[in-house]
């Protein structure tokens, strides 16, 4: 099953060629924010628009070493959460994304 996380394009390439991608959430809430290939546009719309540009990572979920976790969000829906740092080689693919309209 593939999740998606969205990085800013400084973060992930300070982390694409280390072992281990650890944005500032890990730090601050104790698990990395993902979504669900339907839940992408919302997540940008919501928490993204007043960003130029983002790179959405695609996780294997048959690759990922930490422990992954479906959780409620404030209004209810299901998000996946990975809770610990996310291991490089479970990333697939790292798309940039331009949101100059969003």
């Amino acid at each position: 099953m593939l999740i998606y996380h969205i990085a800013l394009p400084e973060d992930w390439e300070l982390y694409r060629h280390r072992p281990s991608y650890q944005p500032e959430s890990l730090e601050s809430e104790g698990f990395i924010h993902c979504s669900y290939e339907h839940q992408l546009d919302g997540v940008l719309k919501r928490y993204f628009g007043g960003t130029d540009k983002v790179v959405v990572l695609a996780i294997d979920t048959d690759k990922l070493l930490p422990k992954l976790i479906e959780e409620p969000s404030t209004g209810g829906e299901i998000y996946p959460h990975i809770y610990g740092r996310l291991n490089i080689n479970a990333v697939v693919s790292a798309e940039p994304r331009d949101l100059g309209n969003m």
